[in-house]
């Protein structure tokens, strides 16, 4: 994939800061560059699949040029350790509880769709069937 997706969490309908530090934990060891400057990393799996990330702190993570089902699977747990839920422009938003629906803002729940997606796989079927 060539677009942003957005890592964010939510508290009662509003915007709530992500765990920066348990977001480096996840993703520095995937870290092949960096630059500090900007909060960016460059993550590759085994595989050789790569995504750009920047770290927005403290409310959002930006994925960018996203790709291959082994950063799909790192997004997952990144989002499972955050406890965050992915925003897909034009697309849906992706969960990992159905009563965590109840913590997004009004305008996720009612303008787009939302979707429990836990794994990978199931981040990467969503993404697609949009």
């Amino acid at each position: 994939m060539s677009f942003d997706i957005f890592v964010c969490r939510f508290e009662n309908g509003e915007s709530a800061p992500l765990d920066m530090r348990a977001a480096h934990e996840v993703l520095d060891p995937y870290a092949v560059a960096r630059d500090p400057e900007v909060n960016f990393l460059l993550v590759s799996t085994a595989e050789g699949e790569e995504a750009g990330v920047f770290l927005n702190s403290p409310t959002g993570i930006t994925f960018n040029r996203s790709r291959g089902a082994g950063i799909m699977d790192l997004l997952a747990v990144l989002l499972r350790r955050l406890n965050a839920v992915l925003i897909v422009p034009g697309g849906p938003t992706m969960i990992q509880h159905h009563e965590d629906r109840e913590l997004l803002p009004t305008f996720l729940k009612d303008e787009w769709p939302v979707v429990v997606a836990r794994t990978g796989a199931e981040i990467e079927q969503a993404i697609r069937a949009s």
